[in-house]
């Protein structure tokens, strides 16, 4: 019998194992709810033009510059995934990583800060993504797995890296209260973070800031300010080899969310319930959005239309 004591031991001690990391996966989805399947170990690292380019594998896309002085990279993934970026731009010669810039909190984003610790010289974001990131990590109990940022700004930040140009930008509320896009302005490329949402159903945060209303004037700024030649990195994409744009997207994106909040807006004002609302599977005039999570959009657009 002592064999068979020593086997639940072993079984029970591999269940106790398994179902931890399972758990653990599963609190990381939930505040990821885009992140690909753990399992998943090929990436794509290609370059756009003037020095920048993308990182793709798990979570946010990832942009890079690769100046003469130095490289530079837009959010990070996760920890599993950031040193491959890393790896692939220490192949293009040895320079020190000069900035880490967060588009804004959300762990598919972020959580790979901590791969850059000891390697880059400052992580930037928006002021209410550090508070965002901390006030996350704090609830998580993750506060020591996290790089969090050492450079914050209101309004707006700008640096020069080589020959090229950085300008960070900010909005007010629009996928959370604190998402900063990032322009390369030689290179004409600006980086949106999860201000587009590619033909995909996006993830609208009200609990860190959210507002629908305020993300169309967001995205009525952008479409504005930036020209025809402008390459957009969206932070996700229904197909994952569109993940860059132009303006037309940026504002069919927008149509999207104008379409959502005058949709559930009449479906308010006709009697309808929220668990009717819950319902519709198509948003009227803006059908190229699918995938999963439409309840996501209703939701919030019911709840910031009802004020609550």
């Amino acid at each position: 019998m002592l064999w068979l004591f020593r086997f639940y031991q072993m079984e029970r001690r591999n269940f106790i194992k398994n179902s931890a990391l399972a758990m653990a996966m599963l609190s990381l989805s939930k505040t990821n709810l885009f992140a690909k399947d753990f399992s998943q170990s090929n990436y794509n690292f290609k370059p756009l033009r003037n020095n920048v380019g993308v990182f793709t594998e798990q979570g946010g896309t990832i942009a890079w510059l690769n100046a003469a002085n130095g490289f530079v990279v837009v959010d990070a993934q996760f920890p599993n995934t950031a040193p491959h970026v890393i790896a692939e731009l220490q192949k293009l010669g040895d320079k020190p990583f000069k900035y880490l810039l967060n588009t804004h909190h959300h762990g598919d984003h972020t959580a790979g800060n901590i791969a850059f610790k000891g390697l880059v010289g400052n992580v930037v974001a928006h002021q209410n993504a550090l508070v965002n990131q901390k006030k996350g990590a704090e609830k998580a109990n993750s506060l020591e797995k996290q790089l969090l940022p050492d450079t914050t700004f209101g309004t707006g930040w700008k640096a020069p890296v080589g020959e090229e140009k950085i300008s960070a930008y900010y909005y007010g509320s629009g996928h959370t209260n604190g998402d900063a896009i990032y322009h390369f302005e030689n290179a004409n490329i600006v980086h949106v973070g999860d201000l587009v949402f590619n033909r995909r159903f996006p993830f609208i945060d009200r609990e860190n800031g959210a507002h629908i209303g305020n993300w169309i004037t967001a995205l009525d700024k952008i479409h504005t300010q930036f020209d025809q030649d402008t390459m957009f990195i969206w932070g996700h994409a229904l197909d994952p080899e569109k993940i860059t744009g132009t303006k037309a997207d940026v504002k069919a994106f927008q149509n999207y969310l104008e379409q959502l909040l005058s949709t559930v807006g009449k479906e308010i004002k006709s009697g309808k319930s929220k668990e009717d609302i819950l319902k519709i599977a198509t948003i009227p005039n803006a059908p190229e959005w699918k995938g999963d999570g439409i309840q996501r959009s209703l939701t919030a657009a019911y709840e910031e239309l009802k004020g609550m």
